[in-house]
């Protein structure tokens, strides 16, 4: 390798001196062949090598700076600004060429070059020539346009769409139609239009290999097939008749830019004098047809101002009569002289082409009828005359044809027949007979129908007709022949019939009529000296005669009238009459009714009654007398009070708002109201009249003011008789029943079972009789006030703290807004406590008072409870006394450093120490010492935390007795200390032991299992090594610190006893003494 590298670096060597020795010939050939000074200064060429100067951001610009006559290297400048190279600008190792790959706006401007001499000895170029780049921001949007302008445009038309794009230049066009790119690039494409070629068209241009435009708006090009044109009759018809007019359109779907070619058989169809066309040629016109005008008609459409013709449409053929129509006229029946009531059409008839209306003429006047029959269905002497028709057709310029031959028609009226009654009477009684005549005036070809209520009557074996039917007879008239009888007239051989005659309405009653007797004055029983007369009536017919009966026996009476001036006790009796009419056949009527007079001889007396029937009436009540005589009738009635005349004279006598005035003595008599008989005078009656007494309201529960659902009872009452029901108002409005309001059974008790604001107001009763409507006036009002909320009850608590601790004093008070009457009720967690009046106290609380509680106001068996207020009570945090001087200070200080702490909590709390229960007046802090000089005695020590917050102090802690406290220490640690190193010294010269003796021979040789042995296996040897292990005990040692702790009764984390040995060293000295013994060998401490 070494090798090669050298080698290698030979070579370069002579390379660089060749290149040194060739740039130093061309170095001097281009100083000597250069020209001097004195001819200039050299100026370099600036040349653009990308296409275009001005581009857009992200294109690439490349400029190259030439200059032949040095070797020079090249600096650039951009608006007269140094260019330097960077990840956008490039720069050959000579700088001769500038390439900026990126360009952005920055890197607009004028831009030229300078030459310096690659060896930096000489002068430098003048400035290159100048290029001006522009940046554009944003790459433009191409215009599209479209020649010509039309849409939608036909098949087979051409288009011509351009796309411009007026910024800078060397663009490339791509086309796109409905989003598929088309194959053209040209700046104008031109496309044959087809079906296929319908769309959106739009383009965008692109340059190079980065830039490209936005896409241009998009045109809408829509191809229509080419429309065949619609051949249309405006007129009515194709054949038609000479000077008839013919009109034919010719319509192109779509645009109306459409003119018209017309042909007849193949050829085209120029105008002249009949035929014309509209503006565009859509119309064909005749004016007056003729033969030459005979032909089919077919069109074709050209666009205008385009090469777009249509093919043919579909042909209409003309015909052209060569003459007018003739028009005949028939009758239908053909009489020449007619009835009213027959009915004849005429008929106008033509048997070429249609669409034909028909004029109608009657005596050369046009008729106001339509179509090619004229019925008259029921002729009249107005429609006499002369008629004719014509036909026509067309609206503009009608075509009329010539009239037809005249049909003469006469009509004449129909003559009424008359209707006569030949029997006395139109209304009969069953078995009368009947008979009627029917006579028409003129010629006898009459025959005759008889109707009766419209219905044709024909004979029976009661009904019949003479030969013609002229007369109608009824042999014996029954209820069938009841009915308004007419005739008609018939024509012989002609349908021709009469009108009705005048009707004559035949009444049959169903049975014979009745006959009534009355009696005037109708009095059923009379009394002498009284007059009486008796009349018969029928209500039916005329032509009657009277026949008269007295039980029965026939009186020698004429007349329907039968008169008594002075009755007596003879005229007594059963009166009854009958009537009659005809001679021949005399028709007599049934009996009437029998009437029957009774006399009486003795004169009658009244009796009087009183309602309400009572001793005693309210004032305001309405008292009625009524005064009746049981015998006879037609009575006036005369009454008195107190002996004097009222002014009354009918039965009854009411006094309405009675008062005390009208308090007497009632009594009546009767007189006949048209004879003036009198009776006796009737028995008296007294009537009282008193006030009616006014009711009182009285409260029966406690409270007018109430809560919503308490109960509530008011009760009505009346002084004196108990007869009486009761009526509630509530501020004037009646109260009613309801689920809430409930009455007793006479409402004497007004009962609210459960108040709401719906009830509050004055309430007030009124009383009335049950057994008259006598009502009272309203009672005084007893106001009701209904709250509209239940009261709200408050449990208030003092001190107001969430959590209270053990020791403190609470306090709890039940407050309640409105109202009276209450009784408080207190309760713990749902138990009620037994605590009377609105305060609870609980001067030390124990953590047995945590709980919800809550108090609940009571009246009556309404109740409200307060909200529940939580009461949570916590253990007081206990102080403790901590001993902090240690062991190892026991023989170093004569005093002792207490500290108190609170048990569990975190809180900061300062301290105040007692003394046998007195507290000492130091600093509120945690630690208290005690020496011999400010505690002689060695008092029994307490302390408490304080602080500013809750709990605000703790328990007291225990005492703490420091009473030789010092001394039993140092004692403990005096004898620990002695034994810690005797059992050290132990333990070294057992093994001091274990080395320096030797054991005897093998057969006196105990048998060895252990090493060591255990306290207790010590304790009962004779030979042990330590004399103290008879007195050493874990008992012993601990029973100093034992007695301290139990002096001090406090927890210390300084009494700690100091173990000597385990609990299973102690168990061992119980256990049997089976060791094997070492003659003086080491002892065990294994247990």
């Amino acid at each position: 390798m070494t090798q090669l590298s050298s080698t290698a670096s030979t070579c370069a060597a002579q390379w660089k001196m060749w290149l040194v020795k060739i740039f130093s010939v061309i170095y001097f050939t281009a100083v000597c062949a250069a020209p001097g000074s004195q001819d200039g200064t050299p100026i370099p060429t600036l040349k653009l090598l990308s296409p275009w100067q001005d581009v857009f951001e992200n294109e690439a610009v490349e400029f190259s700076c030439e200059d032949s006559s040095h070797d020079w290297v090249f600096t650039w400048y951009r608006n007269q600004k140094n260019v330097t190279a960077d990840e956008d600008q490039n720069l050959e190792e000579d700088h001769s060429s500038l390439n900026i790959t990126s360009v952005t706006r920055s890197h607009q401007g004028v831009y030229a070059c300078k030459a310096l001499p690659e060896d930096n000895n000489g002068h430098s170029s003048a400035f290159s020539n100048t290029v001006n780049v522009t940046v554009y921001e944003k790459t433009p949007k191409p215009t599209v346009s479209k020649v010509p302008g039309f849409n939608p445009m036909y098949v087979g038309e051409t288009v011509n769409f351009t796309c411009k794009v007026h910024v800078s230049s060397g663009w490339k066009y791509e086309w796109y139609r409905d989003g598929n790119k088309l194959p053209d690039t040209n700046e104008t494409i031109s496309i044959h239009l087809g079906i296929s070629e319908k769309g959106e068209y739009w383009c965008k241009a692109t340059r190079g290999e980065t830039t490209s435009t936005n896409i241009s708006e998009k045109i809408q090009q829509d191809v229509l097939g080419i429309p065949v044109p619609s051949l249309k009759l405006v007129t009515s018809w194709l054949d038609v008749f000479p000077t008839e007019r013919v009109k034919l359109s010719c319509v192109m779907d779509g645009t109306s830019d459409w003119t018209y070619t017309w042909y007849r058989e193949g050829q085209q169809v120029l105008a002249d004098g009949t035929v014309s066309f509209d503006s565009n040629g859509a119309t064909l016109s005749i004016s007056s047809a003729s033969a030459a005008h005979a032909g089919q008609y077919n069109c074709k459409g050209h666009l205008k101002d385009r090469s777009v013709s249509s093919n043919s449409s579909s042909g209409l053929t003309v015909k052209v009569y060569d003459k007018k129509p003739t028009v005949i006229l028939t009758q239908d029946p053909e009489y020449k002289v007619m009835f009213p009531g027959e009915s004849v059409s005429f008929g106008c008839h033509i048997n070429v082409s249609t669409g034909w209306e028909y004029l109608w003429y009657k005596d050369s006047n046009q008729l106001t009828v339509s179509g090619n029959k004229y019925p008259i269905s029921l002729v009249g002497i107005t429609n006499s005359g002369s008629y004719t028709c014509k036909a026509k057709r067309g609206s503009d310029q009608a075509f009329i044809t010539d009239s037809s031959q005249a049909v003469r028609l006469e009509v004449e009226e129909i003559p009424v027949p008359s209707l006569k009654l030949v029997t006395p009477w139109l209304d009969v009684f069953p078995t009368e007979r009947v008979k009627l005549s029917c006579v028409m005036d003129g010629t006898s070809d009459w025959t005759y129908t008889w109707y009766r209520d419209g219905q044709q009557v024909l004979a029976d074996g009661t009904v019949s007709f003479d030969s013609n039917g002229a007369t109608l007879s009824i042999s014996s008239a029954s209820a069938a022949h009841v009915g308004q009888y007419s005739c008609k007239g018939h024509l012989n051989d002609r349908s021709v019939s009469s009108n009705s005659s005048p009707g004559l309405t035949l009444k049959v009653y169903d049975k014979k009529p009745t006959v009534i007797l009355t009696q005037d004055p109708e009095y059923k029983v009379m009394f002498p000296g009284e007059s009486v007369s008796f009349g018969c009536h029928i209500n039916v017919s005329t032509g009657w005669e009277y026949l008269w009966y007295k039980d029965s026996n026939q009186l020698t009476v004429s007349g329907n009238k039968y008169p008594i001036s002075l009755v007596g006790i003879t005229n007594s009796g059963s009166y009854t009459c009958k009537a009659k009419r005809g001679s021949d056949q005399a028709f007599i009527t049934d009996s009437s009714q029998a009437v029957r007079l009774e006399v009486e001889g003795n004169k009658p007396k009244p009796s009087m009654t009183q309602q309400p029937d009572v001793n005693k009436v309210y004032t305001g009540e309405s008292v009625s007398f009524k005064c009746e005589v049981k015998l006879s009738s037609g009575w006036l009635y005369l009454w008195y009070k107190d002996g004097t005349p009222l002014p009354i004279n009918s039965s009854s006598f009411n006094i309405h708002n009675a008062t005390s005035s009208n308090s007497g003595t009632y009594k009546c008599m009767a007189i006949r109201d048209k004879t003036t008989y009198s009776t006796e005078h009737s028995d008296s009656r007294i009537l009282r009249v008193s006030e009616i007494p006014v009711p009182s309201v009285k409260l029966v529960t406690p409270w007018l003011d109430v809560f919503p659902t308490e109960r509530v009872k008011l009760s009505c009452v009346m002084n004196g008789t108990s007869d009486w029901t009761y009526t509630w108002y509530r501020d004037g409005q009646q109260v009613l029943a309801d689920g809430t309001v409930i009455f007793d059974s006479d409402a004497a008790t007004l009962s609210i079972s459960s108040a709401a604001a719906s009830h509050r107001g004055q309430y007030s009763c009124s009383g009335k009789l049950k057994s008259r409507s006598v009502s009272s006036t309203f009672s005084s009002v007893q106001t009701l006030g209904v709250y509209d909320t239940k009261p709200r009850v408050t449990l208030m608590q003092n001190p107001m703290h969430n959590v209270m601790h053990t020791g403190d004093s609470v306090s709890f008070s039940c407050h309640i807004n409105v109202s009276s009457g209450w009784e408080y009720l207190w309760y713990r967690d749902d138990n009620q406590l037994v605590v009377s009046g609105n305060n609870h106290t609980i001067s030390s609380v124990l953590r047995t008072n945590t709980g919800s509680y809550h108090c609940k106001v009571k009246r009556g068996i309404y109740a409200v409870q307060s909200q529940a207020v939580k009461l949570d009570i916590e253990e007081r945090p206990l102080a403790y006394i901590t001993l902090l001087t240690g062991w190892s200070e026991v023989f170093s200080t004569d005093s002792l450093v207490l500290r108190c702490r609170v048990l569990e909590s975190q809180d900061i709390w300062n301290y105040t120490w007692f003394k046998e229960g007195h507290p000492i007046n130091f600093s509120l802090s945690e630690k208290h010492t005690v020496t011999p000089e400010n505690d002689p005695e060695q008092s029994l020590y307490t302390c408490k935390g304080i602080r500013t917050g809750r709990p605000s102090y703790s328990k007291t802690s225990d005492s703490f007795h420091t009473k030789n406290l010092l001394l039993k220490r140092r004692v403990l640690l005096s004898i620990s200390g002695f034994i810690f190193f005797a059992i050290i010294a132990i333990f070294i010269g057992c093994i001091f032991l274990r080395f320096i003796r030797k054991p005897g021979n093998g057969e006196d040789k105990p048998e060895e299992t252990e090493l060591f042995l255990t306290m207790a296996q010590l304790k009962d040897r004779d030979d042990a090594l330590c004399p103290l292990v008879q007195y050493i005990t874990d008992a012993e040692l601990n029973a100093s610190s034992k007695k301290e702790a139990d002096e001090n009764g406090t927890i210390s984390d300084e009494t700690t006893p100091l173990p000597i040995s385990s609990q299973e060293d102690q168990a061992v000295t119980s256990e049997s003494h089976d060791t094997t013994e070492n003659n003086g060998g080491l002892v065990s401490f294994k247990q």
